[in-house]
């Protein structure tokens, strides 16, 4: 079997985000963005989610992380909808539920083609060092709409900041394992429509 891979070069005046996937993976990553933080919980989304990630990006972040964390949103989004192609055999759905110390996560995936994103935190900590934790939101939006997929994440409980988001991209990255897998029962797309 081919291994389901992509890579996404986006540049922009703000970015240049270059991305390579693979699905098929063991979970290997290479992951620079500039951003300590967002580093550290991509690579726990690659390891979780069993999916191979290459990543190297560069962003005017003397003047804001926002547009690095958005683009690398982007990239990684336009990667995993390029590597899924269309979409046959899939299991499509995953849900996890995942710890991480007293924080609790869960998440669930329909890679079924229409981007929306549900995302509740229960942790109100505004920021971790100088990474301001609303751009994880910004992050999420931009991979679901260019995944084409519905995510819904809840961070149930939990106080120490660290601890919740790493519970939520492990929760996340282990819905998107189950969703992406291979099932040989299922012929062609997993919908009645007969398309995703």
């Amino acid at each position: 079997m081919k291994k389901r891979s992509a890579s996404v070069r986006r540049k922009t005046n703000e970015t240049d985000v270059a991305l390579e996937i693979c699905l098929d993976g063991d979970g290997r990553y290479a992951v620079d963005t500039g951003l300590p933080f967002l580093n550290h919980m991509l690579e726990l989304f690659s390891k979780h989610a069993l999916i191979d990630l290459d990543l190297k990006a560069k962003g005017d972040v003397d003047v804001d992380y926002h547009h690095t964390v958005e683009d690398v949103g982007l990239a990684f989004g336009t990667a995993l909808d390029r590597a899924l192609g269309n979409r046959d055999g899939i299991a499509r759905y995953g849900w996890s539920i995942v710890p991480m110390d007293e924080c609790l996560s869960h998440a669930a995936v329909d890679l079924g083609g229409r981007p929306f994103l549900v995302l509740k935190l229960a942790c109100r900590k505004k920021k971790i060092l100088e990474f301001d934790l609303e751009l994880i939101h910004e992050f999420f939006r931009a991979f679901v709409t260019q995944g084409r997929m519905n995510l819904h994440v809840s961070q149930l409980y939990g106080k120490e900041a660290h601890h919740a988001y790493e519970s939520v991209f492990k929760a996340a990255a282990r819905a998107m394992r189950t969703a992406v897998a291979l099932d040989p029962r299922i012929k062609g797309p997993p919908s009645t429509k007969g398309t995703l």
